[in-house]
């Protein structure tokens, strides 16, 4: 028979097994008191990808708690994870706001992706949203998700003589913002990611663009308006 919860007595939770994997220590143990004290359980703690695969294995926890660039990828580790326990939630929890990182997590099956110097009395309010179903994702970074998804298509610029040239939304971003006369470390505070970020998008542009050099696409698309 079920037992009824007494009246006026609050209603327990499940307890949450999480499975940290970070490899640096002195993280690993403020996440752990952090989650500790919010009634989880940590159901294992390890330094790197392939431990964190086979412990998730093993321990089958409700969710994983991933530092991306542990050794052998938190990414590798999320793809590994969701694929062979794709009732186990994945959350990254990293210090980079790189376009790609955040892509690649989210391709690789990621539920959520945390950033180490958040609020740490809100990362297990985060997983439990993801567990009942929700995305974790810092606000800077989901307007950035949302501007990649609901600006797939490509903007066209027309090139005297040429048929048009198609670059993305995020590329025409970062040629105008070179007009303007930023630097690449400009942009890349700008825009809140990484200075090689910006340079593999100003590789693409100028290979789309067919021009040899930044300079060279900001006098086409000059010439473009």
């Amino acid at each position: 028979m079920t037992e009824e919860p007494v009246p006026g007595e609050p209603e327990q939770r499940p307890i949450r097994r999480v499975l940290l994997a970070d490899d640096h220590p002195p993280t690993r143990a403020g996440v752990r008191y952090t989650l500790e004290s919010a009634g989880m359980e940590i159901c294992a703690e390890v330094a790197d990808a392939a431990s964190a695969v086979a412990a998730a294995l093993r321990e089958k926890p409700d969710i994983c708690l991933l530092d991306i660039h542990m050794p052998g990828s938190g990414i590798a580790a999320a793809r590994e994870i969701t694929k062979a326990m794709p009732e186990t939630r994945v959350v990254m929890l990293t210090v980079s706001r790189d376009d790609e990182d955040l892509f690649e997590a989210l391709r690789a099956g990621a539920a959520g992706y945390l950033l180490k110097d958040m609020d740490p009395d809100r990362v297990p309010i985060a997983l439990e949203g993801v567990l009942a179903g929700e995305a974790a994702l810092p606000r800077t970074l989901l307007s950035r998700v949302m501007e990649e998804f609901r600006d797939r298509g490509k903007r066209r610029i027309r090139l005297p003589g040429k048929r048009g040239t198609e670059l993305t939304e995020r590329e025409w971003e970062v040629l105008q913002l070179l007009r303007d006369g930023l630097s690449t470390a400009e942009i890349a505070e700008r825009l809140y990611v990484s200075a090689a970020t910006i340079r593999s998008h100003v590789a693409s542009v100028i290979k789309k663009m067919r021009v040899p050099d930044r300079a060279a696409a900001i006098r086409m698309l000059n010439e473009a308006d």
